[in-house]
Formats: C-alpha cells, structure tokens, sequence
C-alpha cells in the first residue's frame, strides 16, 4: 500500500472514529435523558402489563398479585402502582415497602384480564349463537370463580385456550407427598361448590337485552359481546392501571465518563498515529538529509537503505540512483581526464623533445622529420575530433540526417572504400547481404561500419578474411563485421566499448588506433534505436552485430540484391 494511502486512510480513521464516537455518546445520552424524563423505559411498561394481564387471567383475581408486583419491581426498579378503573388501588410498591406514596408517574399502562368472545367459533344461526354465548358465560363464571377460590387457599392454577377464547381453568396437582394432594384434593371440591352456587347465570338474561330482535348479523354479533361482557364483570378480575415512576423522581444527569473514555481514546489513536507517521516519515528523510549533505561535501560513497515499496522506498531508490549516476560520472570523468592525458602525453612529449632538438640544432630539419612531426600532429587533431564528437554524441548534440538507406549499397560501399587497405594487409574483404532498408544517417552508419572493418583487418593477420553480412527479420535488419583475426579475450568483452580501450595495451597509436571509434559507434546505433553488441573467441575471430529496426513499409522491390564480391 502507498504512503499516500495510508496517510489517507488513517486521517479517514481518525475523523469517522471520532465522529462515530461523539455521534454515538450523543445519542446515547440523549435517549438516556428522554428515557428518564419519562422514568421508565417503554419495554419495562409492556414486560409489567404482560405478566399483570397474564396473572389476572390465569388467577381470576386480583388476589395474590402483590407477590408479582415485587418480582417485577426488583426486575424493573421502577415504582408499580396498580388501580382498578373504580379507583380502587390494588397494589402500590411504596406501600408494599412501608413508605410514603410518591405522586404517580406519567407512564400509564391499561390492564384488562378478561376474556374476548369469539364468536366466529360459535354456531351461526341466531338461536345456536345465542346458545353459544349463554354457554361460555356460565362456563367463564364457573372457571374464574373456581381459579379465585384456588388462588386463595394457595393453589397453582393453570389455564389452556379453547376455540371461543374461554380459558379453561384447572388446578396443578403436582403435589409433594400424598397428605399435600388429599389437601389440594379437597380445595378443588370445595372451590367446585363455591363456583356452582355463584357461577351460573339465567338463559332469560339474554334475551331481556334484546339481542334477538330483528337486525343486521352485525349489530347481533356487537349486542352479543356486550352481553358477554356484562354477564361476566361482577365476577372477573377489574380491569386496571398501571403507572410506572414516580412524578419528581431525580432524572439523570449526562455521564462524564463515557465522553471522557471516549475522548482519551481518540486522542491516543491520534498521538499513536502521529508519532507513527512521523518516525515513517521523518526518519528516512532526516537519513536522505545526511546522506545528501555528505554528497554534497564530495562523499560520493553514501547511500540509503531502501525498506518497503512505498512513495519513500522509491524517493530512496531515486536517491540512491542519483548518487550511483554522480559515482559513475565523476568517475567517467576522472577516467577520461586520465584517459586524455596518457594518449597526449607521449605525442606531445615527441614533439617537444623534436622542437627542442631543432631550436637547439641537434638535429637537421628535413623534409622527413616535418611529415613526421605533421603527422604526429594530425594524429592528435584526430584524438582531439574523436573526443568533440565522443561528446557530442553522449550529449544528445550530434546531428544526424536520417534517409531511407538499403543496407546492401551501404555494405558495398564500405567494401570498396576499404578495399586498398585489406588488399595492403593481405586480407580479403567480402561483402554478403540481403536487400533491407532502414531509416538512417548513411554517412554516421558508413562511420560505424568503417571503424568496425578497419579494427577488423588490423586484427587479422595475413591470409585472413573480414566477411559484412546483412540479414533482417520481420522487424529489424541485423549487419555483422566477421574477421578471422586475434579474437579478444572473454575477460576484455565488457571493455570493449570504453573510451580508450584497446585490446592489446602494447599496441601503438598508429596500429591500435585512439580507443574511442568504438564508444562513438556504440552512440550512434543507440542513437538510432539500435544495439550493437560483440562475440569474440582467442584465436578464432571477433563477430559485431548492429541492430536497427527496419523501415516502415520496407518495399524491397526498389531494392537490389547483392551477390557476394570478394576484394
């Protein structure tokens, strides 16, 4: 991952975490407020009014529900107060716990334990429904009051569902021991009795309130319920209010310690990011500053240690590239200084040394000692031409007038420029080539090819041969320069095209040429978008390959093959 986007994913860190946290302690703290406003949480309201609803239907009665009341004022830690809508409280915790009666709250819940009618399961015609009806109000009256008569002498009640929502009540007669369940055996016939003398009611009740007169199914079914419900009021438990809280109870204040928790933490993230990002950061730079400084009092030796892959790893690598070019160029140039000064110091020094001999008349002028000393002259100028162009070249300044050449008419024109000399050496020159052309200087090409035929007849000996071959492939043309000559050593390959270099070190100036035709000629194929590169074996011969792209849409109809010639 870049510098780049760590920075920036830490910075998004930071600001979502910190927004994140302050959002999150906002609103958390504001809902706490709204809920103790109120002082009691919705849910606590619902989980009350469900189990008070499940107790009064289940029990029948109100009786025994301060039991659950405690229950669920150690579950909620809320103030319970209980009123039936007559206005008569059935249980308050304040009183259960001996203390004053604090004012109500403001979160009202409504108890109703009595049963809904269904009468959908109840038969349809008016005289079966009606029958229905008469049938669960006795069975309802008959159940609750059995279910309160059980409640009071201590005994579970439980309760099963029936399709036309009448529970239908029964004792648990899961006793201990069989003195417990002859006891509860005996509740249950007692609580039997109880229930029959008050639970039934008149089949006339129905009937006197008109429910049989005729009417919609609608307003039968509505008269119905209503029927139901009154003939059950005076025995089931009283519907009922329930209130939470307690009006003027403290609300909670803002907690500090979640706002403090969480600012520290932020902070930390922050102070640990910083200082990570700064020791990442400023760390390679203080090593960059140093190591520059040092290349700037003329230490071209240091270098930066490179770690990762990242914007910095790379301005490192840069670094370290810059100071290997500055390494490699002061080097070049305390080489060629060197290099310069040996090639003109023994011309030179002959030239002074004949000067000084004519000024002091040790020896005769004649026309021999001036060509001599012409040439010798000549020879620097060359060094000196060599160098300028050497310079140029590596500069990008050399111009160059590209045309379209065919390599062949190049080949042969080099052939017979140096024709004379191979013939002088004993050497025959030979010429093989394909028709391909490129796009090219012909006279900077006609340089590179001569240097590399003149340095291959100086190293062929008598009787040896220097063969320039051109072949192409799809996309490059390829020319080699083949001598049977001395070879070079394989040690001495890499050399081949520095400045100065020659392969026999003993080898005069005039023989072994100025060291440089080489490094031109490399600049120039490069220059071209070519390569040139050699092969060499001891005493077998030295092969130079350049190659150059071919010229668009090549056409070798316009050009002419040519066979091979011998010089």
């Amino acid at each position: 991952m870049s510098f780049r986007v760590r920075v920036l994913c830490l910075v998004i860190l930071v600001a979502v975490s910190a927004t994140a946290a302050t959002a999150w302690l906002t609103l958390r703290q504001a809902s706490q407020q709204i809920n103790d406003s109120a002082t009691v949480d919705r849910a606590q309201l619902d989980q009350v009014v469900a189990q008070l609803e499940t107790y009064g239907s289940q029990h029948g009665t109100w009786e025994g529900v301060p039991a659950l009341v405690r229950t669920l004022r150690v579950q909620t830690g809320q103030r319970i107060h209980l009123v039936a809508d007559t206005g008569t409280v059935i249980v308050d915790t304040d009183t259960l716990e001996k203390r004053t009666a604090r004012p109500l709250g403001t979160v009202v819940g409504f108890v109703d334990p009595r049963p809904v009618l269904n009468l959908a399961a109840l038969p349809a015609d008016p005289a079966g429904r009606e029958k229905g009806v008469v049938s669960a109000i006795s069975a309802y009256r008959l159940g609750v009051l059995f279910a309160a008569c059980l409640t009071r002498e201590s005994v579970p009640v439980v309760t099963s569902p029936t399709s036309t929502g009448v529970p239908q009540f029964d004792p648990d007669r899961d006793a201990d021991d069989a003195r417990r369940q002859r006891e509860v055996d005996e509740i249950v016939r007692g609580c039997r009795d109880v229930a029959a003398r008050s639970g039934p009611v008149r089949t006339a009740g129905v009937a006197f309130l008109g429910c049989d007169a005729p009417g919609a199914a609608e307003l039968r079914d509505s008269c119905l319920t209503q029927v139901f419900a009154k003939q059950i009021s005076d025995v089931a438990p009283a519907p009922a209010r329930v209130y939470l809280g307690a009006r003027g109870d403290p609300a909670s204040t803002l907690a500090t310690g979640p706002l403090l928790a969480a600012a520290a933490g932020i902070a930390a993230v922050v102070i640990v990011g910083t200082v990570l990002l700064s020791r990442r950061v400023l760390r390679p730079i203080g090593t960059l500053t140093a190591t520059a400084q040092r290349l700037g009092r003329g230490d071209l030796t240091g270098r930066v240690t490179v770690r990762g892959n990242d914007e910095l790893a790379e301005l490192a690598r840069s670094f370290n590239r810059m100071a290997d070019s500055l390494q490699r160029g002061e080097e070049r140039q305390r080489r060629l200084v060197a290099d310069v000064a040996h090639e003109l110091r023994t011309p030179l020094a002959n030239l002074r040394g004949y000067l000084e001999a004519l000024s002091d008349g040790v020896i005769t002028p004649d026309q021999e000692l001036f060509a001599s000393l012409l040439e010798e002259a000549v020879l620097q100028q060359r060094i000196v031409d060599d160098l300028q162009e050497l310079a140029l070249a590596e500069a990008g300044n050399l111009a160059y007038h590209r045309v379209r050449v065919d390599l062949a008419e190049l080949l042969e024109t080099c052939a017979t420029a140096h024709h004379a000399r191979a013939e002088a050496a004993g050497v025959s020159l030979r010429v093989a080539a394909d028709p391909v052309a490129v796009r090219a200087d012909p006279d900077r090409l006609r340089q590179v090819v001569g240097n590399l035929v003149t340095n291959a007849i100086r190293a062929s000996t008598a009787g040896g041969s220097v063969r320039l071959v051109a072949s192409h492939t799809d996309t490059e043309a390829i020319v080699r320069v083949v001598d049977t000559g001395s070879g070079i050593a394989a040690d001495a390959l890499p050399h081949v095209f520095d400045r100065f270099w020659r392969a026999d070190a003993a080898r005069g100036r005039r023989t072994g040429g100025s060291g440089l035709g080489l490094a031109i000629a490399r600049q120039i194929v490069t220059d071209h978008q070519g390569t040139i590169a050699v092969e060499s074996e001891v005493g077998a011969g030295t092969t130079f390959t350049i190659t150059l792209p071919r010229a668009v849409q090549d056409g070798s109809s316009g050009l002419r093959s040519v066979p091979e010639t011998f010089g």
